[in-house]
């Protein structure tokens, strides 16, 4: 899988010697209910989602170039249930970041990094992102990086056991390319 390197973070594939990081940030009340997932209980737990959710192609290692510790994941998620259309490929990006890096613009900075990647590598025609209720720092991610509102929904969040309104939002290749050479 790719490496992609910014100002401050390399995005890498996630491995086994990360899960001490990722249990750091993962067993934070603050971080996993809200994006609909529950807080990690143990290195065990984290080290299996390592293996599983995160072993993913497109999932990406947040690590931060200054001291090389793992602060975050960002990547693909699969496919928005509403952007299947044919001739059309497209994905949808999730991602967390411990609450000791928040407000310092490391996670639009990633998730520029991978709308680069997933249009111009992955070849991806429109690129998803979300968010649940009162997650508002998720929806300023989201809109910092330029997606646009599209519809909202009702959804099961089977991990929580519970039901949340979810905000849906889209990026084209077009408006992306648009927004990033300074056309628009």
């Amino acid at each position: 899988m790719d490496r992609i390197g910014t100002e401050r973070l390399i995005l890498r594939p996630f491995t086994d010697t990360d899960v001490q990081d990722v249990y750091a940030y993962a067993k934070d009340p603050r971080v996993g209910p809200i994006a609909g997932w529950p807080v990690h209980r143990s290195p065990e737990e984290s080290l299996k989602i390592i293996r599983t959710v995160f072993a993913q192609p497109g999932v990406f290692a947040m690590e931060l170039r200054e001291t090389g510790n793992v602060i975050g994941s960002v990547g693909f998620v699969g496919l928005h249930p509403a952007g299947v259309q044919s001739g059309c490929p497209d994905d949808e990006i999730g991602y967390a970041l411990s609450p000791a890096f928040w407000g310092r613009g490391l996670m639009p900075e990633a998730v520029e990094a991978v709308l680069r990647f997933g249009f111009e590598v992955r070849n991806l025609r429109r690129i998803w992102c979300g968010h649940y209720a009162g997650n508002w720092r998720s929806c300023r991610v989201i809109q910092k990086c330029g997606f646009r509102y599209q519809f909202s929904t009702v959804d099961d969040v089977s991990l929580m056991e519970e039901t949340r309104l979810s905000y849906h939002y889209v990026q084209t290749r077009e408006e992306w390319h648009d927004r990033v050479s300074g056309t628009l």
